[in-house]
């Protein structure tokens, strides 16, 4: 099984350590808690899945902080990156 890793329970993605195959289950752990997720894309190492629905225009959180904003509704499993998201980092 694939694995990732989210901060914070706040955290709406999780970072790949580990490249996913479309189809494959993820292991994710958010601090001692453990789920898994499906890849609905191929995500490489390092990269974001969704870690659930982020609908368009709502902000993506990593490390418990903003990153981005959705340009698009965004769905679990899928691979999170600048084809569906804007920074807000100024």
């Amino acid at each position: 099984m694939k694995r990732a890793i989210a901060l914070t329970e706040k955290d709406n993605v999780a970072t790949m350590i580990d490249k996913a195959s479309k189809g494959e289950d993820v292991e994710v752990t958010i601090g001692r808690r453990k789920m898994v997720i499906t890849a609905k894309d191929e995500i490489p190492f390092g990269h974001k899945i969704a870690l659930k629905e982020i609908k368009k225009g709502e902000k993506v959180i990593k490390y418990g902080e903003p990153i981005g904003q959705a340009t698009r509704d965004i769905k679990k499993g899928e691979h999170v990156h600048v084809h569906n998201i804007k920074s807000i980092m100024v």
